[in-house]
């Protein structure tokens, strides 16, 4: 099975500016997505797609190939299955590359759980569903536990119900951001569809992972977890 890794990394970031290049344990955080990719047993082909060429030197580096991204496919509006789409037509172009499976590894996730990417690669395999994601429990922030506000500051559940010990809680996940993995004639076949989720298809599965086994860089804070997390 041919699968190819795709690691997006838009220049412009709003919340944490540039933040795919910024140093973190002496490494730019995009390393960490190289490394992870080029270690995965079941990923034969890594490639980078970024308008920034800064980023041009590291994938030089780590020898992966550097996807020069248009203009157009990197605005705050746009989508990933797009850039995704540009990669694999660029390929198909070029070289009439054609991969069984295309794995999304964002750039600024520098912590996930060992093996987290052959595991979602396998599920693909073996169930043969059309994508699968990796999830993590949402913890204290359960649904149950969410509140609103009214105009008056009038707090209220947003789901209601009677459930005050976490235990009692009923299972929720959220898609954590480690992995996506996604058959590329699914992929290829959402083009132009108004659903940005529509690349994921209909049999949509997952891998579960424990609670903090990712972290993705949101927010400046994160670089300091992160930095916990990769000294240990």
């Amino acid at each position: 099975m041919q699968t190819l890794a795709i690691i997006p990394a838009r220049a412009n970031s709003r919340g944490v500016p540039d933040k795919n290049i910024r140093p973190l344990l002496g490494k730019p955080v995009i390393a960490y997505s190289i490394e992870a990719a080029l270690a995965a047993r079941l990923i034969t082909r890594v490639a980078v797609s970024s308008d920034d060429l800064r980023i041009r030197n590291i994938c030089d580096q780590y020898q992966v190939e550097f996807i020069e991204r248009p203009t157009e496919l990197a605005a705050d509006a746009s989508r990933i299955d797009d850039a995704m789409r540009h990669v694999c037509q660029y390929l198909d172009q070029k070289e009439n590359y054609r991969p069984d499976a295309v794995v999304l590894l964002y750039a600024n996730v520098p912590v996930r759980a060992d093996g987290v990417i052959d595991r979602a690669v396998e599920k693909l395999q073996q169930t043969g569903a059309d994508s699968v994601q990796s999830f993590s429990p949402v913890g204290k922030f359960h649904p149950y536990w969410l509140y609103t506000f009214d105009a008056d500051g009038r707090a209220g559940k947003f789901i209601d119900n009677a459930v005050y010990r976490r235990q009692e809680l009923p299972p929720v996940y959220c898609i954590d951001g480690a992995v996506a993995v996604v058959r590329y004639n699914v992929l290829m076949a959402a083009a132009g569809n108004p659903d940005p989720h529509a690349f994921f298809g209909r049999d949509r599965r997952g891998v579960i992972q424990p609670h903090g086994s990712t972290v993705d860089i949101d927010h400046p804070l994160d670089f300091h977890l992160a930095e916990a997390l990769l000294r240990q």
